[in-house]
């Protein structure tokens, strides 16, 4: 079994559902607390709570735009230009995203549903979930 690379086609990555996602995951982990796990990675065997499983996908989507060890933002790592000391740090907000490498697809304006994003950056730093 394999568990990343291009061992299969992922398909487009959408910020709303992913957002989603976190919160859903987030409040049944409210609800269940540590008690209730779920395999992460499937196959692999490894239980982890809810709320580790939103942090993971929540981390995930934070990287499309954070700069990689290389320096380079997944969201722009196919386009050059980017790359340029000029250019870098305009992120564009994409519709969607690949799911193989994570380059912004679609329209390049979606600072709408795209900038989601700021709440799990928030949710991640602020330590919140949205329940008190």
């Amino acid at each position: 079994m394999f568990f990343g690379g291009n061992s299969n086609w992922r398909g487009p990555v959408w910020m709303p559902t992913n957002y989603l996602m976190v919160l859903s995951l987030d409040t049944f982990y409210h609800y269940f607390g540590d008690g209730f796990t779920v395999e992460y990675p499937v196959g692999s065997g490894k239980q982890i709570s809810l709320r580790t499983a939103a942090d993971e996908i929540a981390n995930r989507l934070i990287s499309l735009f954070t700069r990689d060890a290389n320096g380079q933002r997944a969201v722009l790592k196919q386009y050059a230009k980017n790359q340029d000391p000029n250019f870098c740090d305009h992120v564009l907000f994409y519709e969607y995203f690949d799911g193989d490498n994570g380059r912004g697809v679609g329209a390049s304006h979606q600072t709408g549903w795209t900038g989601l994003v700021a709440g799990l950056i928030h949710r991640k730093y602020a330590g919140t979930t949205g329940h008190t």
